[in-house]
């Protein structure tokens, strides 16, 4: 009986192996809704969708609100671009102006008068990044 058990174990542990090395189980975890780019065998361009599941045959996805099933077989490289939120960055310039640089346009100084106070300029601004790049989950390997 330890000798079956034994059997069983490595067997499993083998199983277990081929799936962990198994590429297109990326493509199964990836989350629906995920912005996708496949290349499929013979095609110039790439297949621009949204991924919506996939299982060990083939995958769906929604390409111009149409859904599609593509095949595991047909696909040579898939990419997905992170989904995250937009990094936002606020930019704040202050800037300095000479203050004896606007005296001078004025006129002549006149005597006993106080100094004026400095002046500044600031203008303030958000910049949006844009979309992040894609990045490769799963490539087609050569038999």
């Amino acid at each position: 009986m330890s000798g079956m058990k034994l059997a069983l174990l490595s067997l499993f542990l083998i199983t277990l192996g081929f799936a962990a090395e198994d590429p297109w189980s990326k493509v199964i975890a990836l989350s629906s809704g995920a912005e996708i780019r496949i290349y499929k065998a013979g095609a110039k361009e790439p297949v621009l969708a949204k991924f919506s599941e996939a299982d060990a045959e083939r995958m769906i996805v929604v390409v111009k609100n149409e859904q599609l099933a593509i095949a595991k077989t047909d696909v040579e490289k898939l990419e997905t671009r992170p989904m995250g939120v937009k990094s936002v960055k606020k930019e704040t310039q202050t800037k300095n102006l000479d203050p004896s640089a606007e005296l001078a346009k004025a006129g002549p100084k006149v005597p006993g008068s106080s100094a004026t106070p400095g002046l500044q300029s600031t203008s303030s601004g958000l910049t949006y990044s844009g979309k992040p790049g894609f990045e490769l989950v799963y490539r087609k390997s050569a038999k």
